[in-house]
């Protein structure tokens, strides 16, 4: 890591001398900014914390309005002094709220992207490149055999299925923050205009998205005993196999995931409707990403960060992985996750 005093690995996290801050810790301290409100990145008992108001909000139906001792929200493209850096967030492309973080001094630019993805999504701000001399990336699925279709093909697989199994509730396994919500407006961007059903772990955040604007149209929390054939209903991926799942007609179980690439995943979790919706960039964009912010180091936080730092050092850009532990968990298979 060649990053000087700007930025420095710590057991916490990646920590910034100049301003006395981490990015995403892994566990509580004085001042943390936040890229994102997934689990493994937002985590609850920080004294002080900085992040977009949507991730702020989501932290707080996540873990309660005492999550930490105080916040302070920031807007995309707004610059913050904090101590002697310089910080600015810009758009991730992830979730709702998600952002990319900027910090600079002197004589660097460094951003940190969280988790990040390409792809347009009706339920966030698209990603932006930033031009920086240090690009610290995920790499959730930085291997060439993830290259992901575009969501509208796995939308119509699922609508397609509808129409074959009608007598069949569609099943689908969705993260509760970010994939679920997603899902729900491709299929409006799709033309399915009934009812969509969800599980009621998916409930406020769902309503969330809805008080943002975000056009989600009929959706309803599944009650009672009923068997929905026809119907899409969504969930927690740990719910499509448990008690709860036995209620409906004859339930065809999918799954949303990047993960789903790899149809012996789906086969061993009993997936029998792989849909391969990630919330992530994958190989292509990875790489992409690498380039476009004209970076002379990159730094891999996670996920499989060989292949994308071989990538990177072929094409002279200096990269090496930083070995974090903490972060991943937001695109666990079905068996992985109780979401």
């Amino acid at each position: 890591m060649r990053t000087g005093d700007l930025l420095a690995l710590r057991p916490a996290g990646l920590y910034c001398e100049a301003g006395d801050f981490y990015i995403d810790p892994i566990h509580a301290v004085p001042r943390a900014l936040i890229t994102h409100a997934h689990a493994d990145h937002a985590r609850p008992g920080h004294e002080a914390v900085l992040a977009t108001d949507d991730t702020l909000a989501v932290m707080a139906i996540r873990y309660g309005a005492a999550f930490a001792g105080e916040t302070q929200a920031i807007g995309y493209g707004e610059n913050l002094r904090i101590a002697d850096a310089d910080v600015c967030f810009y758009p991730a492309g992830h979730v709702l709220g998600s952002a990319q973080i900027l910090v600079q001094d002197a004589g660097s630019r460094i951003v940190v992207s969280g988790d990040f993805k390409r792809e347009a999504d009706p339920t966030c701000a698209p990603f932006e490149p930033i031009a920086c001399d240090t690009f610290v990336s995920e790499a959730t699925f930085g291997l060439p055999i993830f290259r992901h279709s575009h969501s509208r093909n796995e939308i119509a697989k699922l609508v397609a299925s509808l129409r074959l199994f009608p007598e069949r509730t569609h099943l689908v396994g969705a993260y509760a923050f970010g994939k679920a919500q997603r899902l729900i407006a491709l299929l409006r961007q799709a033309g399915h205009d009934r009812p969509i059903y969800i599980h009621g772990a998916l409930e406020k955040l769902t309503e969330y998205y809805a008080s943002r604007g975000i056009a989600l149209g009929n959706v309803r929390k599944v009650t009672g005993a009923t068997d929905l054939a026809g119907e899409i209903v969504l969930c927690p991926p740990s719910s499509t196999n448990d008690l709860w799942s036995r209620k409906f007609a004859e339930p065809l179980v999918a799954f949303a995931s990047g993960w789903m690439r790899v149809r012996a995943r789906a086969r061993q979790s009993g997936i029998e409707l792989p849909l391969v919706v990630s919330d992530h960039a994958d190989w292509d964009g990875l790489c992409a990403t690498a380039v476009e912010t004209g970076c002379s180091e990159l730094l891999v936080t996670h996920g499989e960060a060989d292949a994308l730092v071989h990538y990177a050092q072929t094409r002279g850009i200096a990269a090496e992985p930083l070995h974090f532990t903490g972060y991943g968990d937001d695109e666990a298979t079905p068996a992985e996750t109780a979401a």
